[in-house]
């Protein structure tokens, strides 16, 4: 294998790895403040890991687009649809599964109608394709010129759209125009209102850090292994980063919108920390133990993110009661709550200690997993 791919899947590893522990607290209300979300404006390193997949479906696109190049247009609106498809639905589904749910008389089939349409998968389906077909059709300078112009139509639109209050949430224009599209009851409802992190209006800044991501990666193809590349790399990723800044006085840097100087800001740091590990594994060649924990989870990526968001509920299902209330009614528990309360919630009387040691306990569970695919050389792929 090719080191420079070697580099990729740490880097897209330690990323799966970072998703897997943001996303299974013990308790979402005892977690430390580095691994939540911004509220609104703002990054937090939770901020990045999302940002930081998309660069990585990027860089890995650098390697396998010359072959789409030489095999064709048909064959490569074959492979693009094919996948997009894929990732959106098995998005779909995880959003709908584990298709029933308990109420007072027992299990039930959840209902289509409440059903959340877009989410991380989908909006990873919808960057890689339209990713894709810039990067097909733009070649490298039109790709560069085209995403450029995406970040700042994105910034006039908001701002036209609403120029006293474009960048608040309850002033971006996105949200009127995703519920009218998607439907209200189909929208994610996480702030407590209809409002989707992942919407169709929100995704055009996403799709330029998939591009990000091919010019990185086809930098590091053309260049090759030397000291210039990885000089021009940090560079280009500092430059990226002020330019955020600066941009940010004027165009919030803000993930939940995904605004253009989030992508800018997250792009520039994604090259960075490639950049480092270019350095650390390539040239001064320091691999170990370290390295081959985050590379087992880079080369299942998709399905063990899948799998830590399936799993949690499907195991939701076998539960059984705790307690029965005065008025009669039950309370009830299931695998993974017993083993927060009984296990990691007692460690300490800072529960948010407890809540990390869960989510620590997860990744490596779910590193245990890869780590046997990967010793059998299985690697599910869509």
């Amino acid at each position: 294998m090719n080191n420079r791919y070697y580099s990729l899947d740490v880097f897209r590893g330690a990323t799966v790895a970072l998703m897997i522990l943001v996303n299974n607290p013990g308790s979402w209300s005892h977690i430390f403040g580095p691994l939540e979300h911004a509220k609104w404006h703002g990054c937090t390193p939770t901020d990045l890991v999302f940002p930081f997949f998309l660069f990585a479906v990027g860089n890995a696109m650098a390697f396998v687009m010359p072959r789409f190049e030489n095999a064709g247009p048909a064959v490569f609106w074959k492979k693009v649809i094919k996948r997009t498809l894929l990732i959106f639905i098995i998005g779909l589904l995880l959003n709908w599964s584990p298709f029933v749910k308990w109420s007072d008389t027992g299990l039930v089939f959840k209902s289509w109608e409440n059903i959340r349409i877009l989410g991380v998968l989908q909006r990873i389906a919808l960057c890689y394709f339209f990713g894709s077909v810039i990067v097909f059709y733009g070649k490298t300078k039109g790709a560069f010129y085209l995403s450029t112009l995406l970040l700042i139509a994105y910034w006039f639109i908001c701002y036209a759209l609403n120029p006293s209050d474009p960048y608040s949430f309850q002033g971006w224009f996105g949200t009127k125009l995703d519920i009218a599209i998607l439907g209200e009851s189909h929208v994610y409802r996480g702030e407590g209102v209809p409002f989707d992190p992942e919407g169709f209006m929100s995704t055009p800044a996403a799709i330029v850090q998939v591009v990000f991501g091919f010019l990185a990666g086809q930098y590091i193809q053309l260049k090759g292994k030397n000291y210039e590349m990885l000089a021009n790399l940090l560079i280009a990723g500092l430059i990226m980063i002020a330019t955020a800044y600066f941009w940010d006085m004027s165009f919030p840097i803000n993930k939940k919108i995904w605004t253009s100087s989030y992508t800018l800001h997250t792009s520039g740091l994604a090259i960075l920390c490639l950049g480092v590990l270019i350095y650390v594994i390539e040239f001064k060649e320091t691999k170990g133990a370290w390295s081959s924990f985050f590379d087992v989870f880079g080369k299942n990526p998709l399905f063990i993110f899948v799998l830590s968001g399936f799993l949690p509920r499907l195991l939701a299902l076998f539960r059984w009661e705790t307690a029965i209330h005065a008025d009669g009614s039950k309370e009830y528990t299931s695998a993974l709550p017993w083993f927060y309360h009984t296990i990691c919630e007692p460690i300490s009387a800072d529960l948010r200690v407890g809540s990390l040691v869960y989510a620590l306990s997860m990744i490596i569970f779910y590193w245990l997993i890869v780590y046997i695919l990967d010793k059998k050389r299985v690697y599910i792929k869509v």
